[in-house]
């Protein structure tokens, strides 16, 4: 039989996050939303609860949850914030998910290790008001001189 109580990291990281979005975001979200601004220091203040790489292996900077912690965490920040969770689910699942999975090494140390870490955070999707459709998105590389 499978056990769907949450264990006792789940329910202090279920708590952590709580506290979290209801400090640093709920009482800021009215303001960000008329003005279209975001403060990036929100970004940093989840680096240093160690969220932004829940489920990343500690070996590459992240916290080594499981993924049940990140669906947590991002219903945690979506009860306060959909962009919040937008941010951790793009940043984490899309980006440091995808280069955990199937990235070289070389590729998890230089990219992966400073997302989980939270140095860096690539969300990088842009939404239909800026006449951008992520279907209608042609990759573009360029070459940059090392």
């Amino acid at each position: 039989m499978i056990d769907f109580e949450l264990t006792d990291d789940h329910k202090a990281l279920v708590q952590t996050v709580r506290e979290f979005a209801q400090k640093e975001v709920a009482p800021h979200i009215k303001e960000w939303d008329e003005k279209q601004h975001f403060e990036p220091s929100v970004l940093k203040n989840m680096a240093a609860l160690n969220l932004l790489g829940v489920c990343i292996p500690e070996e590459y900077g992240g916290a080594g949850f499981d993924y049940i912690s990140l669906g947590l965490v991002c219903e945690e920040l979506e009860a306060v914030d959909t962009f919040m969770r937008v941010v951790m689910s793009v940043h984490t699942g899309l980006n440091s998910l995808t280069l955990y999975t199937w990235g070289t090494e070389e590729q998890k140390q230089k990219y992966l290790v400073p997302q989980a870490k939270g140095e860096t955070v690539e969300v990088a999707l842009a939404g239909a008001a800026q006449g951008f459709a992520a279907w209608n998105a042609r990759p573009q590389l360029k070459r940059t001189p090392k």
